[in-house]
Protein backbone atom coordinates (compact mmCIF):
# COMPACT_ATOMS: atom_id res chain seq x y z
CA UNK A 1 0.00 0.00 0.00
CA UNK A 2 1.46 3.40 -0.71
CA UNK A 3 1.90 6.16 1.76
CA UNK A 4 -1.07 7.89 2.40
CA UNK A 5 0.51 11.44 2.20
CA UNK A 6 1.35 10.19 -1.40
CA UNK A 7 -1.47 9.47 -2.79
CA UNK A 8 -3.27 12.41 -0.76
CA UNK A 9 -0.74 14.78 -2.72
CA UNK A 10 -1.39 12.98 -6.34
CA UNK A 11 -5.15 12.80 -5.96
CA UNK A 12 -5.26 16.80 -5.52
CA UNK A 13 -2.90 17.85 -8.10
CA UNK A 14 -4.51 15.10 -10.59
CA UNK A 15 -7.75 17.04 -9.94
CA UNK A 16 -6.66 20.24 -9.67
CA UNK A 17 -4.92 20.03 -13.46
CA UNK A 18 -8.22 18.54 -15.03
CA UNK A 19 -10.43 21.13 -13.19
CA UNK A 20 -8.06 23.89 -14.78
CA UNK A 21 -7.96 22.38 -18.63
CA UNK A 22 -4.36 21.30 -18.01
CA UNK A 23 -4.57 18.06 -17.68
CA UNK A 24 -2.73 15.83 -20.60
CA UNK A 25 -4.32 12.68 -21.80
CA UNK A 26 -1.57 10.25 -24.26
CA UNK A 27 -3.33 8.70 -27.47
CA UNK A 28 -1.24 5.98 -28.28
CA UNK A 29 -1.11 5.08 -32.57
CA UNK A 30 -2.16 2.18 -33.62
CA UNK A 31 0.35 2.38 -36.58
CA UNK A 32 3.46 5.12 -37.58
CA UNK A 33 3.50 8.66 -36.63
CA UNK A 34 2.97 10.16 -40.63
CA UNK A 35 0.53 12.30 -42.24
CA UNK A 36 -2.43 10.70 -41.30
CA UNK A 37 -2.37 8.47 -37.93
CA UNK A 38 -4.49 5.84 -36.28
CA UNK A 39 -6.27 6.28 -32.83
CA UNK A 40 -8.70 4.28 -31.67
CA UNK A 41 -9.80 2.84 -35.06
CA UNK A 42 -10.43 5.99 -36.08
CA UNK A 43 -8.09 7.77 -39.04
CA UNK A 44 -6.99 11.27 -38.30
CA UNK A 45 -4.81 13.92 -40.28
CA UNK A 46 -1.87 14.28 -38.44
CA UNK A 47 -0.55 17.99 -36.94
CA UNK A 48 1.22 17.03 -34.09
CA UNK A 49 4.39 15.84 -35.01
CA UNK A 50 7.86 16.73 -35.44
CA UNK A 51 8.59 14.58 -38.28
CA UNK A 52 8.77 18.09 -40.57
CA UNK A 53 10.23 16.39 -43.20
CA UNK A 54 8.11 13.02 -42.84
CA UNK A 55 11.38 10.77 -42.79
CA UNK A 56 10.46 8.93 -39.77
CA UNK A 57 8.91 6.63 -42.01
CA UNK A 58 11.02 6.74 -45.30
CA UNK A 59 11.42 3.54 -46.86
CA UNK A 60 15.41 4.56 -46.74
CA UNK A 61 16.11 4.56 -43.08
CA UNK A 62 13.89 1.68 -42.56
CA UNK A 63 15.95 -0.38 -44.71
CA UNK A 64 19.36 1.40 -43.56
CA UNK A 65 17.89 0.55 -39.70
CA UNK A 66 17.22 -3.12 -40.75
CA UNK A 67 20.32 -3.93 -42.38
CA UNK A 68 22.22 -2.53 -39.23
CA UNK A 69 20.32 -4.51 -37.04
CA UNK A 70 21.04 -7.98 -39.14
CA UNK A 71 24.73 -6.86 -38.53
CA UNK A 72 25.06 -4.94 -35.30
CA UNK A 73 22.20 -6.60 -32.83
CA UNK A 74 19.72 -4.76 -31.57
CA UNK A 75 21.60 -3.06 -29.28
CA UNK A 76 25.36 -1.43 -28.52
CA UNK A 77 25.83 -3.55 -25.81
CA UNK A 78 27.56 -0.61 -23.56
CA UNK A 79 28.45 2.89 -22.79
CA UNK A 80 30.65 4.43 -25.13
CA UNK A 81 33.81 4.88 -22.88
CA UNK A 82 33.88 1.30 -22.97
CA UNK A 83 33.03 -0.59 -25.87
CA UNK A 84 30.13 0.56 -27.44
CA UNK A 85 31.16 2.58 -29.91
CA UNK A 86 30.97 1.07 -33.13
CA UNK A 87 32.00 2.24 -36.72
CA UNK A 88 28.72 3.34 -37.24
CA UNK A 89 28.49 6.08 -34.00
CA UNK A 90 31.61 7.35 -35.47
CA UNK A 91 30.81 7.86 -39.10
CA UNK A 92 27.58 9.71 -38.08
CA UNK A 93 29.69 11.88 -36.05
CA UNK A 94 31.89 12.68 -39.12
CA UNK A 95 28.77 13.12 -41.48
CA UNK A 96 26.81 15.55 -39.03
CA UNK A 97 30.07 17.22 -38.57
CA UNK A 98 30.50 17.74 -42.48
CA UNK A 99 26.69 18.40 -42.46
CA UNK A 100 27.03 21.17 -39.45
CA UNK A 101 30.76 22.84 -40.88
CA UNK A 102 31.87 22.43 -37.79
CA UNK A 103 35.38 20.14 -36.60
CA UNK A 104 33.60 17.83 -34.58
CA UNK A 105 30.40 16.29 -33.15
CA UNK A 106 29.53 14.28 -29.91
CA UNK A 107 26.36 12.26 -30.38
CA UNK A 108 23.69 11.58 -27.12
CA UNK A 109 20.86 8.98 -26.36
CA UNK A 110 18.33 12.50 -27.15
CA UNK A 111 18.11 16.13 -27.24
CA UNK A 112 17.42 17.00 -24.10
CA UNK A 113 20.67 14.59 -22.81
CA UNK A 114 22.08 17.29 -24.93
CA UNK A 115 21.53 19.73 -22.83
CA UNK A 116 22.00 18.44 -19.25
CA UNK A 117 25.10 16.97 -20.48
CA UNK A 118 26.97 20.18 -22.30
CA UNK A 119 26.05 23.12 -20.08
CA UNK A 120 27.17 21.38 -17.08
CA UNK A 121 30.54 20.23 -18.49
CA UNK A 122 31.26 23.49 -19.27
CA UNK A 123 29.77 25.90 -16.59
CA UNK A 124 30.02 25.40 -12.93
CA UNK A 125 29.20 28.17 -9.57
CA UNK A 126 31.59 30.21 -10.63
CA UNK A 127 29.93 31.33 -13.88
CA UNK A 128 27.23 32.75 -15.29
CA UNK A 129 23.93 31.93 -17.87
CA UNK A 130 22.45 34.56 -19.83
CA UNK A 131 19.23 32.24 -20.88
CA UNK A 132 16.31 33.84 -23.20
CA UNK A 133 12.92 33.39 -21.16
CA UNK A 134 11.24 31.61 -23.83
CA UNK A 135 14.41 28.89 -23.62
CA UNK A 136 13.20 24.96 -23.83
CA UNK A 137 12.74 23.02 -20.66
CA UNK A 138 15.96 20.92 -21.03
CA UNK A 139 18.19 24.22 -20.92
CA UNK A 140 16.58 25.05 -18.20
CA UNK A 141 17.45 21.98 -16.37
CA UNK A 142 20.79 22.22 -17.79
CA UNK A 143 21.18 25.53 -16.57
CA UNK A 144 20.00 24.49 -13.16
CA UNK A 145 22.71 21.11 -12.88
CA UNK A 146 25.46 23.18 -13.89
CA UNK A 147 24.93 25.31 -10.62
CA UNK A 148 25.74 28.53 -12.27
CA UNK A 149 23.95 31.82 -11.96
CA UNK A 150 21.44 32.11 -14.21
CA UNK A 151 20.41 34.79 -15.49
CA UNK A 152 16.90 35.35 -17.92
CA UNK A 153 17.01 38.19 -20.49
CA UNK A 154 13.74 39.23 -22.22
CA UNK A 155 12.59 36.98 -25.06
CA UNK A 156 14.73 38.20 -28.37
CA UNK A 157 15.45 41.83 -26.42
CA UNK A 158 18.87 42.33 -27.99
CA UNK A 159 18.73 45.51 -25.71
CA UNK A 160 18.24 43.58 -22.20
CA UNK A 161 20.57 41.16 -23.44
CA UNK A 162 23.23 43.83 -23.90
CA UNK A 163 22.43 45.40 -20.60
CA UNK A 164 22.77 41.70 -18.64
CA UNK A 165 26.02 41.07 -20.70
CA UNK A 166 27.34 44.26 -19.80
CA UNK A 167 26.12 43.62 -15.95
CA UNK A 168 27.66 40.58 -15.47
CA UNK A 169 31.10 41.36 -16.80
CA UNK A 170 31.34 44.31 -15.09
CA UNK A 171 30.53 42.36 -11.42
CA UNK A 172 33.61 40.80 -11.96
CA UNK A 173 31.50 38.03 -10.06
CA UNK A 174 31.91 35.17 -12.91
CA UNK A 175 35.00 33.54 -14.17
CA UNK A 176 32.83 32.46 -17.40
CA UNK A 177 29.83 33.99 -19.16
CA UNK A 178 27.67 31.90 -21.33
CA UNK A 179 24.56 32.98 -23.29
CA UNK A 180 21.47 30.37 -24.53
CA UNK A 181 19.36 30.21 -26.98
CA UNK A 182 17.03 28.08 -29.06
CA UNK A 183 17.50 28.65 -32.73
CA UNK A 184 13.93 28.52 -33.40
CA UNK A 185 11.45 28.97 -30.02
CA UNK A 186 9.13 25.88 -30.78
CA UNK A 187 5.88 27.28 -29.33
CA UNK A 188 5.83 30.25 -31.46
CA UNK A 189 8.24 29.53 -34.74
CA UNK A 190 9.99 33.03 -34.27
CA UNK A 191 13.41 32.62 -34.79
CA UNK A 192 16.47 33.87 -32.89
CA UNK A 193 18.33 37.27 -33.30
CA UNK A 194 22.18 35.35 -33.69
CA UNK A 195 23.66 37.73 -35.65
CA UNK A 196 23.02 40.63 -33.03
CA UNK A 197 23.45 37.58 -29.85
CA UNK A 198 27.08 36.83 -31.22
CA UNK A 199 27.64 40.90 -31.75
CA UNK A 200 27.20 41.37 -28.47
CA UNK A 201 28.73 38.23 -26.94
CA UNK A 202 31.96 39.24 -28.93
CA UNK A 203 31.75 42.31 -27.41
CA UNK A 204 31.60 41.32 -24.26
CA UNK A 205 33.31 37.65 -24.28
CA UNK A 206 30.48 35.33 -23.93
CA UNK A 207 30.24 31.52 -24.74
CA UNK A 208 27.78 30.85 -27.27
CA UNK A 209 25.36 28.28 -27.22
CA UNK A 210 22.52 28.16 -29.82
CA UNK A 211 19.70 24.95 -29.24
CA UNK A 212 18.66 23.94 -32.64
CA UNK A 213 16.16 21.00 -32.33
CA UNK A 214 13.32 22.83 -34.66
CA UNK A 215 15.76 24.29 -36.76
CA UNK A 216 17.73 20.94 -37.74
CA UNK A 217 16.57 20.42 -41.10
CA UNK A 218 14.25 23.20 -41.98
CA UNK A 219 16.59 26.29 -42.30
CA UNK A 220 20.18 26.78 -43.75
CA UNK A 221 19.41 23.87 -46.48
CA UNK A 222 18.37 21.61 -43.56
CA UNK A 223 21.71 22.34 -41.35
CA UNK A 224 20.28 24.88 -39.05
CA UNK A 225 19.84 28.45 -37.75
CA UNK A 226 23.47 29.00 -37.12
CA UNK A 227 24.70 28.23 -41.06
CA UNK A 228 21.26 29.87 -42.43
CA UNK A 229 22.70 33.13 -40.92
CA UNK A 230 26.33 32.31 -41.68
CA UNK A 231 27.37 32.25 -38.57
CA UNK A 232 28.92 28.58 -38.22
CA UNK A 233 32.62 29.68 -37.51
CA UNK A 234 31.27 31.96 -34.62
CA UNK A 235 29.04 29.95 -32.42
CA UNK A 236 30.85 27.76 -29.83
CA UNK A 237 28.25 25.27 -29.39
CA UNK A 238 25.46 24.17 -32.01
CA UNK A 239 22.94 21.76 -30.49
CA UNK A 240 21.09 19.52 -32.21
CA UNK A 241 18.36 16.90 -32.24
CA UNK A 242 17.93 13.64 -34.87
CA UNK A 243 14.29 13.22 -33.13
CA UNK A 244 12.29 16.02 -35.33
CA UNK A 245 13.41 16.77 -38.88
CA UNK A 246 16.20 13.82 -39.27
CA UNK A 247 13.14 11.46 -37.90
CA UNK A 248 15.29 8.84 -35.97
CA UNK A 249 16.18 9.43 -32.07
CA UNK A 250 18.76 10.85 -30.72
CA UNK A 251 20.71 14.80 -30.01
CA UNK A 252 24.30 15.96 -30.73
CA UNK A 253 26.39 18.95 -30.37
CA UNK A 254 28.66 20.32 -33.20
CA UNK A 255 31.73 23.17 -32.12
CA UNK A 256 35.43 22.16 -32.24
CA UNK A 257 37.89 19.88 -32.06
CA UNK A 258 38.53 20.67 -28.31
CA UNK A 259 35.18 21.43 -27.30
CA UNK A 260 34.16 17.47 -28.60
CA UNK A 261 37.27 16.27 -26.59
CA UNK A 262 36.18 17.66 -23.34
CA UNK A 263 32.64 16.61 -23.73
CA UNK A 264 33.74 12.91 -24.65
CA UNK A 265 35.69 13.00 -21.29
CA UNK A 266 33.71 14.86 -19.05
CA UNK A 267 29.73 15.06 -19.63
CA UNK A 268 27.94 12.48 -17.68
CA UNK A 269 25.38 11.30 -20.19
CA UNK A 270 27.90 10.25 -22.50
CA UNK A 271 30.20 8.59 -20.09
CA UNK A 272 26.95 6.90 -17.96
CA UNK A 273 24.50 6.00 -20.62
CA UNK A 274 24.24 2.96 -23.46
CA UNK A 275 25.08 4.14 -26.97
CA UNK A 276 22.69 5.06 -29.43
CA UNK A 277 21.07 1.62 -30.99
CA UNK A 278 23.30 0.87 -34.32
CA UNK A 279 19.78 0.41 -36.37
CA UNK A 280 18.98 3.80 -35.18
CA UNK A 281 22.42 5.57 -35.75
CA UNK A 282 22.43 3.94 -39.66
CA UNK A 283 18.74 5.16 -40.12
CA UNK A 284 20.42 8.76 -39.18
CA UNK A 285 23.01 8.49 -41.61
CA UNK A 286 20.91 7.78 -44.40
CA UNK A 287 18.46 10.81 -43.20
CA UNK A 288 21.55 12.87 -42.59
CA UNK A 289 22.38 11.71 -46.47
CA UNK A 290 19.32 12.65 -47.72
CA UNK A 291 19.41 16.35 -46.55
CA UNK A 292 23.22 17.04 -48.09
CA UNK A 293 21.94 16.19 -51.25
CA UNK A 294 18.18 16.54 -51.42
CA UNK A 295 16.75 19.87 -50.90
CA UNK A 296 13.09 18.51 -52.59
CA UNK A 297 11.66 17.82 -48.82
CA UNK A 298 12.55 21.03 -47.15
CA UNK A 299 11.05 23.00 -50.07
CA UNK A 300 7.70 20.84 -49.71
CA UNK A 301 7.48 21.77 -45.99
CA UNK A 302 8.09 25.04 -46.15
CA UNK A 303 5.38 25.46 -49.09
CA UNK A 304 3.52 23.49 -46.58
CA UNK A 305 3.99 25.36 -43.85
CA UNK A 306 3.08 29.21 -45.71
CA UNK A 307 0.11 27.57 -47.03
CA UNK A 308 -1.48 26.71 -43.76
CA UNK A 309 -0.43 29.78 -42.24
CA UNK A 310 -1.87 31.77 -44.69
CA UNK A 311 -5.50 30.27 -44.72
CA UNK A 312 -6.08 30.23 -41.27
CA UNK A 313 -4.69 34.32 -41.22
CA UNK A 314 -7.13 34.56 -43.92
CA UNK A 315 -9.88 32.90 -41.62
CA UNK A 316 -9.20 35.48 -38.45
CA UNK A 317 -7.26 32.97 -36.57
CA UNK A 318 -4.02 34.31 -34.56
CA UNK A 319 -1.15 32.68 -35.98
CA UNK A 320 1.50 35.08 -33.96
CA UNK A 321 4.75 35.89 -35.46
CA UNK A 322 6.08 32.24 -36.58
CA UNK A 323 8.58 32.93 -39.30
CA UNK A 324 8.91 28.63 -39.46
CA UNK A 325 6.40 25.90 -40.52
CA UNK A 326 5.71 26.14 -37.23
CA UNK A 327 2.15 27.23 -36.89
CA UNK A 328 0.34 27.96 -33.52
CA UNK A 329 -3.36 29.13 -33.60
CA UNK A 330 -3.65 31.12 -30.41
CA UNK A 331 -6.82 30.61 -28.12
CA UNK A 332 -5.77 31.95 -25.36
CA UNK A 333 -7.83 30.31 -22.44
CA UNK A 334 -6.87 26.80 -21.52
CA UNK A 335 -10.39 25.33 -20.98
CA UNK A 336 -11.61 26.60 -24.59
CA UNK A 337 -8.33 25.71 -26.36
CA UNK A 338 -8.53 21.61 -25.06
CA UNK A 339 -12.49 22.10 -26.03
CA UNK A 340 -11.15 23.52 -29.21
CA UNK A 341 -8.51 20.21 -29.82
CA UNK A 342 -11.52 17.85 -28.61
CA UNK A 343 -13.60 19.58 -31.41
CA UNK A 344 -10.62 19.30 -34.38
CA UNK A 345 -10.28 15.43 -33.24
CA UNK A 346 -13.85 14.58 -34.08
CA UNK A 347 -13.70 16.27 -37.28
CA UNK A 348 -10.74 14.17 -38.61
CA UNK A 349 -7.88 16.44 -37.41
CA UNK A 350 -5.36 15.66 -34.86
CA UNK A 351 -3.48 18.69 -33.20
CA UNK A 352 -2.77 18.86 -29.99
CA UNK A 353 -3.98 22.00 -27.19
CA UNK A 354 -0.90 23.35 -25.80
CA UNK A 355 -1.07 25.42 -22.61
CA UNK A 356 0.65 25.78 -19.25
CA UNK A 357 2.92 25.26 -18.07
CA UNK A 358 4.22 24.73 -21.55
CA UNK A 359 3.27 28.28 -22.52
CA UNK A 360 2.33 30.91 -20.22
CA UNK A 361 -1.38 30.91 -18.97
CA UNK A 362 -3.82 32.72 -21.01
CA UNK A 363 -1.75 32.01 -24.21
CA UNK A 364 -3.36 28.41 -24.71
CA UNK A 365 -2.88 27.13 -28.42
CA UNK A 366 -3.07 24.65 -30.74
CA UNK A 367 0.26 23.81 -32.33
CA UNK A 368 0.30 23.13 -36.40
CA UNK A 369 3.05 21.16 -37.26
CA UNK A 370 2.65 20.50 -40.94
CA UNK A 371 5.13 18.15 -42.59
CA UNK A 372 5.94 17.68 -46.12
CA UNK A 373 4.57 14.39 -46.01
CA UNK A 374 1.61 16.26 -46.35
CA UNK A 375 -0.36 16.45 -49.51
CA UNK A 376 -2.06 19.96 -50.04
CA UNK A 377 -6.03 18.64 -50.32
CA UNK A 378 -5.07 17.05 -46.48
CA UNK A 379 -4.21 20.65 -45.56
CA UNK A 380 -7.19 22.21 -47.16
CA UNK A 381 -9.33 19.70 -45.02
CA UNK A 382 -7.75 20.77 -42.43
CA UNK A 383 -8.07 24.87 -43.24
CA UNK A 384 -11.90 23.40 -43.49
CA UNK A 385 -12.20 21.75 -40.05
CA UNK A 386 -10.96 24.74 -38.80
CA UNK A 387 -13.47 27.21 -40.10
CA UNK A 388 -16.13 25.27 -38.57
CA UNK A 389 -15.06 24.60 -35.46
CA UNK A 390 -13.55 28.09 -35.40
CA UNK A 391 -16.95 29.48 -36.00
CA UNK A 392 -19.08 27.17 -33.85
CA UNK A 393 -16.51 28.26 -30.66
CA UNK A 394 -17.16 31.58 -31.26
CA UNK A 395 -13.17 32.00 -31.87
CA UNK A 396 -13.70 33.61 -35.18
Amino acid sequence: MSSHSLEQFLTENIEDLKSKGLYNVIDPLQGPNGPTIDIEGKSLINLSSNNYLGLATDNRLVDASIEAAKKYGAGAGAVRTINGTMDLHLELEHKLAEFKHTEAVITYQSGFNCNMAAISAVMDKNDAILSDELNHASIIDGCRLSRAKTIRFKHSDMEDLRAQAKAAKESGLYNKIMVITDGVFSMDGDIAKLPEIVQIAEEFDLITYVDDAHGSGVLGQGAGTVKHFGLSDRIDFQIGTLSKAIGVVGGYVAGSTKLIEWLKLRSRPFLFSTAMPPASVAAIIASVDILMNDQTLIKKLWENGDFLKSELKKLGFDVGHSETPITPCIIGDEVKTQEFSKRLYEEGVYAKAIVFPTVPKGTGRIRNMPTAAHSREMLEQVVSVYEKVGKELGII
